[in-house]
């Protein structure tokens, strides 16, 4: 059974999601059954590549708050990032665009390496490498296991940008408006970063239909 998964490298509740959609995953029975795609989205397109401010900066323009806003709301998003294992040094991050981590991660989806390429973009971003630079992004690629001449190669050219669209012309033909965001078997969905129970509950029902399909 497939759980598709729309998510931004950027956005710390997806990350959040992502931890406790494991939790939820590892006590599913039949978690062996459930075939997992990672999906783009990008919470900001207009971004420049080059991460020309940090992420406080940014936020702060970007929703009109002060800096002690902004040092507050970070603080709320840490919290709930440390209760699941993640640490997350948003005021080192780079206010940037993400779309080459993204065509890195369709490659990587290519080689079976989709759910690592995840879980290693998430990693660094929120960790604050400056993923702008290409050094640390074929790193970052070595890491995850893929091989750094194709890797370059994605990074200095627009491959895989069509698959990066399609996933976010998908995700606005289904009705998503924000990531995370969870579909089970086709049918159910999950948006945001839910409890694991909430996540176990999802994947048992829509198993059962799956099954049920299955065997018909």
């Amino acid at each position: 059974m497939k759980v598709e998964i729309w998510s931004d490298v950027a956005c710390p509740f997806c990350y959040i999601g992502k931890k406790r959609f494991e939790k939820g995953l590892a006590n599913f029975e039949h978690n062996k059954e459930i075939e997992i795609e990672w999906k783009s989205f990008q919470l900001d397109p207009t971004l420049p590549e080059e991460g020309a401010m940090k992420l406080p900066d940014y936020m702060a323009r970007q929703k009109g708050l002060s800096q002690t806003e902004v040092k507050a709301m970070f603080q709320h998003v840490i919290q709930m990032a440390d209760s699941e294992g993640i640490e997350m040094k948003m005021e080192q991050i780079n206010a940037a665009n993400t779309l080459t981590m993204h065509r890195l991660i369709q490659l990587a989806k290519t080689k079976g390496l989709g759910e690592i390429a995840e879980e290693e973009f998430f990693k660094a971003y929120f960790s604050g490498k400056d993923f702008t630079n290409i050094a640390i992004l074929l790193e970052i690629c070595e890491t995850i296991g893929l091989n750094n001449a194709e890797a370059k190669e994605v990074i200095e050219s627009e491959k895989f940008s069509d698959h990066v669209s399609k996933d976010i012309y998908d995700a606005r033909t289904i009705g998503v408006r924000g990531v995370p965001h969870f579909v089970f078997n086709d049918k159910y969905t999950v948006s945001g970063a839910q409890s694991s129970e909430t996540f176990l509950g999802a994947l048992e029902k829509s198993y059962k239909e799956w099954k049920q399909n299955n065997n018909a």
